[in-house]
C-alpha cells in the first residue's frame, strides 16, 4: 500500500451547495433583468410629476387652528 498521491485526475461531482449557488445566482441575474425592465418601462414618467392628479383633497377645520 503506497501513500503517494494517485496520478489519476478524478474530477469530484459538483455538491448540492455549489448547485444551489449556481441556481441561486441564476435567479438574482433574472430578477435583476427584471427590474431593469420594469425600471425602463416607468423611467419616463418617473421625474414628470407635473401630471400628477392627487384623488383626495384636504380641507382645514375650524378648531384646528385654536
Amino acid at each position: 500500500m503506497s501513500t503517494l498521491p494517485s496520478t489519476e485526475n478524478r474530477k469530484q461531482p459538483p455538491s448540492v451547495y455549489t448547485v444551489m449557488l449556481l441556481v441561486s445566482m441564476l435567479f438574482m441575474l433574472i430578477a435583476v433583468i427584471a427590474m431593469w425592465i420594469e425600471l425602463n418601462r416607468w423611467a419616463p414618467e418617473y421625474y414628470r410629476t407635473n401630471t400628477a392628479q392627487p384623488n383626495a383633497m384636504v380641507v382645514p377645520t375650524g378648531d384646528s387652528f385654536a
